[in-house]
């Protein structure tokens, strides 16, 4: 696949600001926020005597399998503040998944951080192929990974994300992308294999 153009990589910079910071309006169109026990919108994890930050994301909320190990998270993936697609109100329910913490081999050659956005997105087409082929299986269905950060910025540990729809949508960003986007697909009730091939890089939250 050859690599995206300028503007569309650009385009796709400015929605993966909104899906970190949630810049949108809010609309009568909406169902109640039903956040299931025992989720949260931030994890922060120990490992190897290092402490990262995972989150927050608009919409998604995370669940360790087992409190007491969060290599395996359960998560839920909401259409807050209709972020997501114009199909369904806000606040329904998009995904359901699971999230299998890997870190990804060094490798020099490519950037991991950015002084200007808070997330640095690697398609598929660019990224090393020692970290696609370090996916867990089913590897077709682990196809979006995002990095945990620490207190200087993104760093090679994160979750590979495996989405299963559970409703019929358009992932249009609320509206805002076409179907030139690379975010923009159409969404069943099954394991989402087109969603977003991309390894994201996170800064963190704004810092005071």
């Amino acid at each position: 696949m050859d690599s995206p153009p300028k503007s569309l990589a650009f385009g796709l910079t400015v929605f993966l600001l909104l899906w970190v910071e949630g810049c949108l309006p809010r609309t009568d169109n909406e169902v109640e926020l039903k956040i299931p026990r025992g989720y949260a919108a931030m994890l922060e994890i120990k490992l190897n005597g290092k402490l990262y930050g995972f989150g927050p994301f608009v919409g998604y909320y995370f669940r360790p399998e087992d409190p007491e190990d969060l290599s395996r998270l359960a998560f839920v993936c909401f259409n807050e503040r209709g972020f997501y697609t114009k199909d369904v109100p806000f606040n329904e329910l998009l995904f359901e998944g699971e999230a299998r913490l890997a870190t990804l081999p060094e490798n020099d050659e490519v950037l991991i951080s950015s002084d200007t956005m808070r997330i640095y997105p690697i398609f598929f087409s660019e990224a090393p192929i020692q970290w696609l082929d370090g996916r867990p299986e089913p590897r077709d269905e682990f196809v979006h990974f995002h990095s945990c950060y620490d207190s200087q910025g993104p760093v090679l540990t994160g979750y590979w994300l495996r989405h299963e729809g559970r409703t019929t949508f358009t992932y249009d960003m609320g509206g805002r992308v076409g179907p030139e986007s690379l975010l923009y697909h159409k969404v069943n009730p099954k394991v989402d294999k087109a969603f977003a091939r991309i390894i994201e890089f996170d800064r963190g939250p704004k810092r005071n």
